[in-house]
């Protein structure tokens, strides 16, 4: 049955006019939060969208930031850079040593390891594995490892994608229909998961990026299942240059639209 869903989905997980419901009620969850951005919400069984503010969702773009750290980390599994989640390195920033595991890093986040992670994968490695996924296939984005910084490509702007780009990867690595082995794929989707029970099991990937003029966003991506029913979303927030401890706010905010979507309860 999951195998059939996904075949369907490849023709409707993208966003079109004819499978989208703009929900702009949805506005007030985000006011509450005193959060300004985008949700998009798909149901993989019909291929029908719930999407509040669409214009950015679909049309703006912006630096992945540690959104990347998905990829990143499967390109790093892949070429064998990465041994397997609980292998650590030393990190060092501002001065300070840390030991850190994959499980951690893509957890918690942790900048210095992926850097370190993206320069032990090497340019032309890392290139030929984003021609391969397609990540930020437009124009602009073409050839972004081979004639850019290595370590932080995906951090300065020089990349960009849009919050429906950051979800296809997440459906897409779901299913397992990534271009890195199956294994590799199945260990990042158990580090993302964050509840588990009888009634759903949620998963999700936390993230920052900046902008123009070091303004800072917010992303917050990943899937909620119910009765073997997954559901994809995608998060996408303006924070404020001075605010810390923001993913309680951004995982706040999707877990109300979620239980307002009737979420939360095995009945989807």
């Amino acid at each position: 049955m999951r195998y059939f869903l996904f075949l369907c989905i490849v023709f409707l997980f993208s966003c079109r006019n004819n499978n989208v419901k703009e929900k702009a009620d949805l506005k007030h969850h985000f006011d509450k939060y005193g959060l300004h951005g985008c949700f998009s919400l798909m149901d993989n069984k019909t291929g029908q969208f719930t999407i509040y503010n669409l214009k950015r969702y679909r049309d703006s773009s912006y630096a992945p930031g540690s959104a990347f750290d998905i990829v990143n980390s499967l390109i790093g599994l892949q070429t064998g850079v990465i041994l397997n989640d609980s292998m650590a390195i030393v990190t060092e920033s501002n001065g300070r040593k840390e030991t850190v595991n994959l499980y951690q890093a893509l957890r918690n986040g942790s900048l210095p390891y992926f850097q370190e992670i993206a320069r032990r994968i090497g340019k032309e490695k890392m290139q030929f594995w984003l021609d391969s996924l397609g990540y930020g296939a437009k124009a602009e984005n073409q050839r972004v490892a081979l004639r850019s910084a290595v370590d932080s490509f995906w951090l300065d702007q020089t990349m960009a994608i849009t919050p429906d780009v950051q979800l296809g990867i997440i459906i897409r690595l779901y299913f397992n229909k990534l271009p890195f082995f199956k294994p590799y794929q199945e260990t990042v989707k158990r580090i993302l998961k964050r509840e588990d029970n009888t009634l759903y099991r949620l998963c999700w990937h936390y993230a920052e990026s900046k902008g123009a003029g070091n303004k800072a966003y917010s992303w917050l991506s990943g899937w909620i299942e119910e009765n073997n029913h997954p559901y994809f979303f995608v998060v996408h927030a303006d924070k404020p240059a001075d605010t810390t401890g923001f993913q309680p706010r951004m995982t706040g905010l999707l877990k109300d639209i979620l239980t307002a979507e009737g979420f939360f309860e095995g009945k989807k």
